[in-house]
């Protein structure tokens, strides 16, 4: 693979791939991430002996940072995040979000969109800030994160847009666990070799007999995203963000290592 790419992938054997990201300053979100997100998926999907992907972060501070709110010179016609994350979720490949750092905003629907979720207890942040930058989220939180924690929890995380530490996402099903940092990938690998080590043909059943009673529409997830869509014309949409990028969002600094407090003081 293209060293290049946001990512690069491991095989740890014939059966499991860790996948990790590393696209400094902060492991942004980005189109070309969604376009090299499906080509991994054509990967996955090709090979016979893939049975579980892990991915995790490079960088300890930052997982996914979040969305690249800067403005394209070109228009993108790849696949869209909504595509990718449905690819995920109906692939045979069972796949796990190994957290350290932030996961935010799309960066946290990323893993969402993950079968499980394993997060470092001391260093671990989740959150949907897009409220308090003015906009809504348009990659599946508002319709993945209900299933997970219920209504009242999911719209103090969203509408609350702070940041959550890792026990307090466990507590709330949010994630699988929340584990001491130096026992997460002790206890992610263990767990991945040991799906890896199981006959393909069940592992692939059980996953499409649980999503029926456990994915989110994909009818709810479009209007999702369009809402989004619409919400990045509104002008104090574009009031926060500039002033946001002002202070230094994007920026490996003290915007974007507590997020959820400079979006409340804007």
């Amino acid at each position: 693979m293209s060293t290049s790419l946001p990512f690069r992938v491991t095989p740890r054997s014939s059966s499991y791939w860790r996948v990790t990201f590393d696209s400094p300053p902060i492991n942004l979100v980005t189109f070309e991430l969604f376009a090299a997100l499906g080509d991994l998926l054509d990967r996955m999907e090709a090979d016979d002996d893939l049975k579980v992907v892990v991915f995790d972060s490079a960088d300890p501070d930052f997982f996914l940072a979040h969305f690249d709110m800067l403005p394209r010179s070109e228009p993108y016609t790849g696949p869209t995040w909504l595509e990718v994350a449905g690819r995920m979720a109906r692939s045979r490949v069972i796949s796990i979000a190994s957290i350290r750092g932030r996961a935010r905003g799309v960066g946290n629907e990323f893993a969402l969109a993950c079968d499980m979720r394993f997060a470092a207890r001391e260093n671990a942040v989740l959150g949907q800030p897009e409220v308090g930058v003015g906009v809504t989220p348009g990659g599946g939180a508002p319709e993945r994160l209900p299933l997970l924690v219920g209504r009242g929890r999911a719209l103090e995380i969203i509408a609350g847009a702070d940041d959550f530490d890792a026990e307090t996402a466990e507590r709330y099903g949010w994630i699988n666990r929340a584990l001491p940092d130096a026992e997460l990938d002790a206890y992610v690998d263990r767990l991945a070799t040991r799906i890896a080590s199981f006959d393909r043909r069940p592992l692939s059943e059980v996953k499409t007999l649980i999503n029926r009673s456990t994915l989110p529409s994909e009818a709810d997830l479009t209007a999702g995203q369009d809402t989004f869509r619409a919400s990045l014309t509104w002008p104090e949409a574009h009031d926060r963000i500039g002033r946001l990028l002002q202070r230094g969002l994007q920026q490996r600094g003290d915007v974007e290592y507590d997020l959820g407090d400079h979006v409340a003081g804007l």
